[in-house]
């Protein structure tokens, strides 16, 4: 008896194994059987190693950027677009991995769990996906780069619609160059740099620190502050300024882009408040840009000394931020302090034109006071009128930030900023510019921004 009661416990154990066993491939096949069948050997959706069953991708106007006809992969007749759209769309191969093709798979080739790859079948290809760019910007953006490293974003910053992203170098998916992986001229060709981009932002770090301030420093408003070039640090060290602006107020060290007054400004608010300051704008955060996710900014200052902490408040020291943070960052800005989520990705249809649920999260993020937000959009608008020159953004009622990051002492190798928006409801477009060596950015990358805004607006 006590053998078959043994042999009938081990029975059991056997069968709850199995049970076991059972439910942890349903859960697995719930979860993870769409990255299962996005696998390369997948002759269904992959050809040779290129994605090759995804239905047709749109811009916001209807035009063509990717589709599949007789079982290949095919992109835009213009090789501009191609061009200026690469780092959205992906590549065949998935070596960009921010592109809509990779982060989008089981949605563009109709994969179901319960169907399976059943519209690939059918149709010969999958799910239609519309996107919210707009190819001509992006080509008049690519254009305005002119053949040099960096990137332009253009936002809309009441919905959240990312109008332009274009990412250079790029090149072309239907002629790719044979030292695409050793010439210089190809340096980060897979990386897009508006979203997986990491730059030292310099002078446009300004706005954070005037943030910081006009929430933590009463008289702020009040203040003035010397500038004679340079500023010796009490505690040891010193701060030089790109110019010698003598006696001026808030407003105006913001437009002198005073190094000056920003590093003491700086170090008055000190470790822990302009930290707070950045952690609660979401600069130290990925953004998701829907299913895509952007590079992490990086900021310590903890227990560094006051000359370290006045640096990193004029943006240099070990500062490394995202563009599109600091997109998203202009845009709160520029909407009463409230940052909308970017999307990219706006709607899906199955080859029998049915449309397809899209969780897009609209819901906004307060980054700003409304009356910090004001102060920052005034001080932006005070820029332009008073340094850069309205009569160089006719027609924008641009509030904007420029700035020129050190990568090293060599001036040709600065990297040249231009962030900001169009303070007006019918154009609620915000911005960012880089240009890597790119020098000044109000007299560089500034011309950049006003050629994609000023053909976004016609």
């Amino acid at each position: 008896m006590k053998r078959i009661a043994k042999r009938g416990i081990f029975l059991w154990l056997i069968c709850a194994a199995f049970i076991g066993g059972l439910v942890f491939l349903t859960v697995s096949l719930a979860v993870n059987s769409d990255k299962w069948v996005m696998k390369y050997y997948n002759t269904h959706v992959y050809s040779d190693g290129e994605l090759v069953g995804a239905g047709t991708v749109y811009d916001r106007n209807g035009v063509v950027l990717a589709e599949t006809k007789n079982g290949e992969r095919q992109y835009s007749e213009n090789k501009k677009v191609r061009l200026s759209t690469l780092h959205v769309i992906g590549d065949p191969k998935g070596f960009i991995s921010t592109g809509v093709q990779s982060n989008y798979q089981a949605e563009l080739t109709g994969y179901k769990l319960l169907y399976g790859v059943y519209n690939i079948k059918k149709y010969g290809k999958g799910n239609d996906m519309k996107l919210t760019i707009d190819s001509e910007i992006c080509n008049v953006a690519y254009d305005a780069l002119n053949g040099r490293k960096g990137t332009v974003g253009v936002m809309n910053y009441k919905t959240g619609e990312i109008i332009c992203a274009v990412s250079s170098p790029s090149y072309d998916v239907n002629n790719i160059p044979s030292d695409i992986n050793t010439s210089s001229k190809y340096e980060g060709a897979y990386i897009n740099r508006l979203f997986s981009g990491m730059y030292t932002p310099g002078s446009t770090f300004k706005l954070v620190t005037a943030a910081s301030a006009i929430e933590n420093i009463a008289d702020i408003n009040e203040r003035e502050w010397t500038c004679n070039k340079i500023y010796k640090v009490p505690s040891g060290g010193k701060i030089e300024c790109n110019g010698n602006h003598g006696k001026q107020n808030f407003e105006e060290a913001l437009a002198n882009s005073c190094n000056v007054a920003f590093a003491q400004i700086a170090i008055e608010l000190g470790e822990e408040r302009l930290s707070q300051t950045v952690n609660e704008l979401g600069l130290t955060k990925s953004v998701s840009i829907g299913k895509i996710k952007s590079s992490v900014g990086e900021f310590d200052i903890k227990d560094k000394s006051d000359e370290d902490i006045g640096w990193a408040g004029i943006g240099q020291f070990t500062t490394m931020l995202s563009p599109i943070a600091l997109l998203r960052m202009t845009g709160a800005i520029a909407n009463g302090g409230t940052a909308v989520n970017p999307y990219i990705v706006t709607s899906f249809a199955t080859q029998a034109g049915e449309a397809l649920n899209l969780d897009l999260n609209m819901q906004g993020e307060q980054l700003f006071e409304k009356t910090t937000a004001d102060k920052l959009k005034s001080m932006m608008r005070n820029n332009v009128k008073s340094n850069y020159g309205d009569y160089n953004y006719k027609g924008l009622s641009l509030c904007a930030k420029s700035g020129t990051a050190q990568i090293d002492n060599i001036a040709s190798h600065d990297t040249a900023w231009f962030i900001g928006f169009c303070d007006d409801e019918k154009i609620p477009y915000c911005f960012v510019v880089i240009i890597e060596h790119g020098g000044f950015g109000s007299s560089n990358a500034g011309p950049v921004a006003n050629k994609v805004l000023q053909a976004l607006v016609d």
